[in-house]
């Protein structure tokens, strides 16, 4: 587990509708947060050692990662079919002979929510009225963080009036290459009044803050602004989500969880496309933060082509497991 100087945890409990009420931006806990780079080398290369492999992998942990995949399409030529066809997916992302094999439960199975373009809100909610999936949408400048505030903060307004479940903003990264804590904590609040009871996850873009010092720093003005998630990338950037990237987050959502008493959830995302990638995060998660921070409320996959790969682990694994639970 991560070390602390902080004392033991308190936990909390967290849905995908809770709300991180957030705190007083505090910058002296940011000048004391330390994440030495050696720690995080060493810290993922031990977890990608440990992390079992998609046919080492248990059928339920291959089903708790297709469950916490926040299914995405985010391309320039995107129409209503093809959101159509996402929200098919999502609803259902198991051929129906795979599902009856792998099990008897009448709930059906489904991935955690569908992340499209605003534009595509309405024919997402419509396509997943009643499903159980959450319609997610990005705002607040994506992908750059560079449009005027008062256009990002309406963003995220016209989302939550359209009905999304989930708003995805990103940050202005300035703020955290320059260390402006105030200026990224206010827009960061601003974020989250305007969002109201919706679930606000915070995009880092980790692959542009060159630190894992400078990622930590940023996941907790992200949170002490009431981020429900934090998350690595818009998966536009260069470097998306990097598992040294993740330790950094982790690390700042274990101090925030002590101090705060609220589990704030992780959302990695962009360039993860295999099983075997997805099995090292659900690991890191769990080894970091313990057991009940793996489930969707609080851990989220942004990918689209991970999808196939788990369908394909979990077709592999139920041929040739006579016990779908082994």
């Amino acid at each position: 587990m991560i070390p602390s100087s902080h004392g033991p945890s308190q936990g909390a409990g967290f849905s995908p509708t809770s709300s991180n009420p957030g705190i007083g931006l505090d910058q002296k806990w940011l000048q004391e947060l330390s994440v030495p780079e050696s720690w995080v080398r060493d810290r993922a290369r031990r977890v990608r050692l440990g992390a079992p492999g998609p046919r080492t992998a248990s059928v339920p942990d291959l089903v708790r990662l297709l469950e916490a995949l926040d299914l995405t399409t985010l391309a320039g030529d995107d129409t209503e079919e093809r959101v159509r066809e996402l929200a098919r997916r999502a609803r259902a992302p198991l051929p129906p002979d795979l599902l009856a094999r792998l099990s008897s439960s009448p709930d059906p199975t489904r991935v955690a929510a569908a992340c499209v373009f605003p534009v595509f809100l309405p024919a997402a909610l419509e396509a997943l009225e009643g499903s159980g999936v959450r319609v997610a949408t990005v705002a607040g400048g994506f992908p750059h963080g560079l449009s005027p505030l008062e256009a990002r903060i309406r963003e995220v307004e016209v989302a939550r009036a359209e009905g999304a479940h989930e708003i995805d903003v990103v940050i202005r990264r300035q703020w955290a290459l320059e260390g402006r804590w105030e200026r990224l904590y206010q827009e960061i609040v601003a974020f989250r009044e305007a969002a109201g009871d919706r679930t606000l996850k915070v995009i880092l873009a980790t692959g542009e803050l060159e630190s894992p010092e400078r990622i930590a720093r940023a996941a907790t003005v992200a949170m002490m602004a009431g981020a429900d998630f934090v998350k690595t990338s818009t998966g536009k950037e260069t470097v998306n989500a990097t598992l040294e990237a993740g330790l950094a987050m982790i690390r700042a959502l274990a101090l925030y969880r002590e101090r705060s008493g609220f589990q704030v959830g992780l959302k990695p995302a962009g360039g993860i496309r295999e099983a075997a990638e997805a099995m090292v995060w659900l690991h890191l998660v769990r080894e970091e933060l313990g057991e009940e921070a793996g489930n969707p409320g609080r851990f989220r996959i942004g990918a689209s082509s991970l999808l196939d790969r788990l369908v394909e682990a979990l077709s592999e694994r139920s041929r040739f497991s006579g016990d779908p639970g082994r």
